[in-house]
């Protein structure tokens, strides 16, 4: 353990070290961010937003919740219950004439892109999602836009209030939690707002998830499956097979791509069970056969399965509603798998192709170019997503004007959260070829306090600089044994805080920060446009490793930097990268 602790303290000094000399101290088992920031005039989102987060369960209480799990279809009850304290009834959201969306790679893109389609049709649309990125009214959206902070202070303040108002003295829980008062809060945002209809991304399942308390969702999707959230939904696909399937509703119609063979029939059994029509979709190219190819606005072989179900589920969602224009039919043929009837074949239409074209769903897929540096933003968090990354990746790189002459130098800035299994992800980027891999938390700034967006209470501090360095062994025993230039050798601090000396020496070039910003700073070296800070990168560390790397940055002539691993990671670079996003 001492030596755990002296691998902890060096991290923070890798990053919390600047040229005013400042180092922030561990103490203890902490929660992050826990002290408010001081209230001034207009800050009434921010508060508001500090206030939700209130409602995140502490690190510790989350452990032993985990421990003590009770019955999932308990909890589904006691959202219900909670729907009623906030005025609504079940029968009230049947009229926001939902699409409900599972899934494990690509639910949300597909969200994206079903959005995009039916709001090219000219209806007014509400998109309810998870996680946010950079500010948390972004996961309740109004014809593609997050809702305003005054609309979002407005709708936060009324339901809460309710909620304290109508809340059972007699319960050990007296408000929702975090996700559950998102999910409420959308419902009620959407229907105060008319909307024709909204999209609704499940969070984590599906059986047992809170958005489930739907009972008459138009239309349903599940996009790819592969293994996510175990402690919470099983080891094995078919057991999370099972638990997305448990959207299905009796006889409204949904759509799967096409899965493995076993998650397949899991999904092809729940439908049967539940009475639901399932259809598996054809693949993008048989609707472009005849017609021209269809443009994507998320970049991404991969992409093109979340579209091909987003195109499905928006013409489904039409037909159901006499709408006209839906696309016309083609010759229909067997399903490849023989498991499920294959989906309508039809040519789409101007406002199909439009809407897929326009597409644009931030942290996926996508490249920032600044000068010298391209930075490759993709929130890919599982193995199957991660691969798909990589290709990504790779053809992105492929396909890019290289420099005349100098250097190129190629960079991952990585993180992992939950139960995810780190060194697989990172085995799976090795054929990148990375120069440099550097490590961080999803935290934007060393300390949050300023922008309650950001804060997490899930987590303690010392647990995610202790999972970076886990992350920078791993990367470490991967390239044991091949030559390259020496890994940043982590310093340990002296007594006095300030004086570091090599603690061990690794055969690879990984780096860990204990914040994004830090991180950023060595990365780009001042040579990003739009991303300057008041201190020079260097002043970083006073460390000969640290100084080579910056030498070898500040002289390329091209870097390329991925972020993966984490959407919350993601999202504090953007928070960094694009100021704009936070206004």
């Amino acid at each position: 353990m001492p030596r755990a602790r002296s691998h902890l303290r060096a991290a923070l000094f890798l990053a919390a070290v600047s040229l005013r000399g400042a180092v922030p101290r561990v103490a203890g088992r902490r929660a992050l961010s826990v002290r408010p920031a001081p209230q001034e005039p207009g800050m009434e989102y921010q508060e508001a937003v500090r206030t939700l987060n209130t409602l995140q369960t502490n690190a510790n209480y989350l452990e032993q919740a985990k421990r003590q799990r009770g019955d999932p279809q308990t909890q589904l009850e006691a959202m219900k219950l909670y729907l009623a304290q906030s005025g609504l009834q079940v029968e009230d959201l049947d009229q926001l004439n939902i699409i409900h969306v599972t899934g494990t790679k690509g639910k949300g893109s597909t969200c994206a892109f079903t959005e995009r389609i039916l709001r090219s049709y000219g209806l007014k649309t509400g998109f309810f999602s998870s996680p946010h990125l950079v500010q948390v009214r972004e996961r309740i959206r109004i014809n593609g836009q997050p809702i305003s902070p005054e609309l979002f202070t407005k709708h936060f303040w009324r339901l809460y209030h309710r909620l304290e108002e109508t809340k059972d003295s007699n319960s050990c829980v007296s408000m929702p939690g975090y996700f559950r008062f998102l999910t409420l809060l959308a419902f009620h945002v959407f229907l105060q707002e008319k909307v024709d209809l909204a999209v609704v991304e499940v969070g984590i399942g599906g059986a047992y998830d809170c958005t489930n308390i739907v009972r008459k969702p138009v239309v349903c999707g599940v996009s790819s499956l592969g293994i996510d959230h175990t402690s919470l939904l099983g080891d094995t696909m078919e057991k999370i097979a099972w638990q997305k399937g448990g959207i299905f509703k009796r006889g409204v119609p949904a759509f799967t791509v096409p899965q493995a063979d076993g998650p397949l029939a899991v999904l092809k059994e729940r439908a049967e069970q539940i009475a639901c029509p399932l259809y598996l979709c054809p693949p993008l190219e048989a609707l472009e056969e005849g017609g021209p190819p269809l443009a994507l606005g998320l970049e991404g072989e991969h992409q093109r399965s979340n579209a091909a179900l987003a195109l499905q589920l928006a013409r489904c969602w039409l037909q159901q509603k006499d709408h006209q224009g839906i696309g016309e039919l083609k010759a229909s043929r067997p399903s490849p798998l023989c498991q499920l009837p294959l989906a309508p074949v039809f040519q789409p239409t101007s406002p199909m192709r439009l809407g897929l074209q326009g597409t644009e769903w931030l942290g996926r897929s996508q490249i920032l170019r600044r000068g010298p540096l391209t930075w490759y933003l993709d929130g890919a968090h599982t193995s199957s997503s991660v691969q798909a990354c990589v290709r990504w990746f790779r053809q992105a790189l492929h396909r890019l004007e290289r420099p005349s002459r100098g250097p190129e130098v190629c960079v991952l800035l990585f993180n992992s959260t939950g139960d995810r299994d780190a060194a697989t992800l990172l085995k799976l980027l090795q054929p990148c070829q990375f120069d440099y891999a550097v490590f961080c938390p999803n935290l934007a700034e060393v300390s949050s306090t300023d922008n309650a967006d950001q804060q997490n209470f899930m987590v303690t501090l010392d647990q995610v600089l202790l999972r970076c360095l886990e992350h920078q062994r791993h990367w470490s025993r991967l390239h044991e044994g091949q030559s390259g230039p020496d890994v940043w050798s982590a310093p340990r601090l002296e007594p006095a805080g300030l004086a570091p000396c090599p603690l061990h020496a690794h055969s690879t070039s990984s780096l860990v920060f204990s914040c994004i910003s830090h991180a950023l700073q060595w990365i780009s070296q001042g040579r990003d446009p739009v991303f300057q800070t008041p201190s020079p990168a260097q002043g970083l560390l006073a460390h000969p490793v640290a100084d080579s790397g910056a030498r070898v940055l500040r002289e390329a002539a091209a870097i390329h930097v991925l972020v993966t691993g984490s959407l919350h990671l993601v999202g504090g670079v953007l928070k960094l990268l694009e100021p704009s996003l936070s206004v």
